[in-house]
């Protein structure tokens, strides 16, 4: 099988990485030039806290800058940022033959159907990734959380399932991925809060002020939602109704009754802070952003969500790795005040 990723970042080199570690699939990562030179150098490093490292080789990829090297692939996985779906499949859309299976592996709702649009010719199905992926130092990527890969439960989606099985990740076929998007919707809007926090995921969730930033996000999400006629896929032990009131919980308390959600290596971050210490634009409003519109689409408002969007876009501003770092109740006292 010839798989090729679009937008070889953390996400694109952790998916290709592990495919290209299994030997009968062939692997082109299209990204960076520097990133991609990188690679061409020294390989890639995959490390986890769920399973040995995993050192891909050179030669066991091939890498590349421009979309045209997607050309004759089978499979292309995209894993671009939300604002760039639309260019990305423009750039592919020369090269690829019709047929050719395209997978949104991407945060958002809507890039799938972008995908479709630029893409008529080619099968576009939507995945989802659950779990954390930072880059560690070049060429080196580390898994920080768990979680399980999923896609459309689709035949011609069926040999890229059995070839990430084969590669030692976790995946699903899902017939239900609008509503799996919605819920990973909803525990990507703790994104931001991590972002703005400065502090490792575990340390931010073992805080009831930076969980209660969060719950009065998804309390709004859950609002639109509900307005909007979505139920959003229950992809833990919590349904996503009682998430707020969990996490509102007495650290004491919420320590004990979500043990497994604080799984989390202690040193793992969101994408969303990585993006803010290397001075690149967030994909915020693909997430608070959404909630926003989706909110006003039935009359009603958001204004946690659009605070925090708010807060993200003025940190954006700020020279890389300078932005502030809000403790818990400066940050929990400001999405309130705009309540």
């Amino acid at each position: 099988m010839r798989i090729a990723v679009m937008g070889a970042g953390s996400i694109g080199c952790h998916l290709g990485g592990h495919l290209a570690g299994q030997g009968d699939v062939e692997v082109t990562l299209i990204g960076r030039p520097a990133a991609m030179a990188v690679v061409a150098e020294q390989g890639l490093t995959l490390t986890s806290g769920r399973r040995e490292p995993l050192h891909v080789s050179p030669g066991a990829l091939t890498v590349a800058a421009d979309a045209s090297a997607a050309a004759g692939a089978d499979v292309v996985l995209v894993t671009v940022k939300s604002d760039g779906t639309r260019a990305a499949a423009r750039e592919l859309a020369p090269h690829l033959a019709p047929g050719t299976v395209v997978v949104s592996f991407q945060n958002g709702l809507h890039n799938a159907a972008v995908l479709r649009e630029e893409l008529p010719r080619q099968t576009v199905l939507t995945g989802m990734v659950p779990y954390n992926v930072l880059q560690t130092e070049p060429g080196r990527f580390h898994q920080g959380t768990g979680g399980a890969l999923m896609l459309d439960d689709d035949v011609l989606g069926a040999p890229l399932v059995a070839a990430l099985a084969a590669s030692g990740l976790r995946v699903q076929a899902r017939a239900d991925m609008r509503e799996v998007q919605y819920a990973k919707l909803l525990m990507n809007l703790n994104n931001a809060v991590n972002a703005l926090s400065g502090v490792p995921l575990r340390a931010q969730l073992g805080d009831r002020s930076y969980r209660s930033c969060l719950a009065l996000c998804q309390r709004e999400a859950l609002t639109a939602f509900h307005a909007e006629g979505i139920r959003p896929a229950q992809l833990g032990a919590v349904k996503p109704a009682l998430m707020p009131p969990l996490l509102r919980l007495p650290d004491a308390v919420f320590t004990r009754a979500a043990k497994a959600m604080l799984a989390i290596d202690a040193t793992a971050r969101s994408s969303m802070w990585e993006d803010l210490q290397r001075g690149r634009l967030t994909e915020v409003d693909s997430l608070q952003g959404e909630i926003v519109a989706l909110a006003g689409r039935h009359g009603l408002t958001a204004p946690a969500n659009a605070r925090l969007a708010a807060l993200v876009h003025e940190a954006e501003q700020a020279p890389a790795g300078t932005a502030r770092a809000w403790s818990g109740p400066d940050l929990l006292a400001a999405l309130r005040a705009h309540g």
